[in-house]
């Protein structure tokens, strides 16, 4: 599928990983719903994307209201959702046991709320929208795109909500694009390994470059949010990719902790 002309939702727009992927469908020609709770943070979009190419939309990915009226408002407005993809997560941590303490329910229910549900809220309301476009001359109606993580198969310790949320999502991977297939959408997940975001940018210097020695191949550093955008584009327009999770991670190999 070919980015100029397309619509895309972008979830988690507001920072790291969905405000790069938002710029750069965006650069290569695609217009953006940008969807994201934190409204006042997604306002810097505007000084990246045509504002003609770009619609900020506020809500929650577990809230199936929020992602239907944004979609909604895409058909509305640019006549088409062709493009998913899911940024949106959270990464709060606990130690399945800690001081005589169990794992706090209520965070295992907001990381999988968000990060397991909310993308499957998102990847079949949009399903809905794309099955209605005209195929391409592939038959291809729509592509959606999944952030799991390396933490799905290497989770570090205090890691068990999010690590089960993003095996989660690379375990939906291939029946939904089994599911989808005939009506022409394909789906596939990305797995970033450590990467330069705002779940990362608190920690000191020291901490980043023992973490990077220890744990990345080469290059050794960590990855920036443009190359998961990059990936994301590709993946887009090569029509060939389909039902699989990629791992982006420089050969990173996590450590316990």
């Amino acid at each position: 599928m070919k980015l100029a002309g397309k619509v895309a939702i972008v979830t988690g727009a507001a920072s790291g990983l969905g405000f790069a992927t938002a710029c750069g469908l965006a650069a290569a020609g695609a217009s953006i719903a940008a969807f994201d709770l934190d409204a006042e943070r997604m306002e810097r979009l505007h000084d990246e994307i045509d504002p003609a190419r770009l619609m900020l939309c506020a809500g929650s990915v577990t809230d199936e209201a929020d992602v239907g009226a944004a979609l909604d408002a895409m058909v509305r407005h640019y006549g088409a959702v062709h493009i998913a993809v899911n940024c949106a997560g959270v990464a709060d941590a606990a130690k399945t046991l800690a001081k005589g303490e169990p794992f706090p329910l209520a965070v295992w229910n907001k990381v999988i709320a968000i990060n397991l549900t909310g993308t499957f809220n998102v990847i079949r309301l949009a399903a809905v929208k794309m099955a209605d476009n005209v195929p391409d001359e592939e038959g291809e109606r729509g592509v959606i795109v999944n952030t799991s993580s390396g933490a799905a198969w290497q989770g570090q310790i205090g890691q068990a909500a999010y690590s089960a949320s993003k095996a989660g999502v690379m375990g939906l991977t291939l029946p939904v694009a089994r599911d989808l297939a005939p009506h022409g959408i394909r789906v596939v997940s990305i797995a970033p390994g450590l990467f330069d975001t705002s779940m990362v940018a608190g920690m000191p210097e020291h901490v980043t470059r023992s973490i990077i020695e220890r744990m990345v191949l080469f290059p050794h550093r960590m990855g920036r949010a443009e190359e998961f955008a990059a990936l994301v584009g590709t993946i887009i327009e090569n029509v060939y990719f389909n039902a699989t999770t990629i791992s982006l991670d420089a050969g990173a190999r996590m450590s316990v902790r």
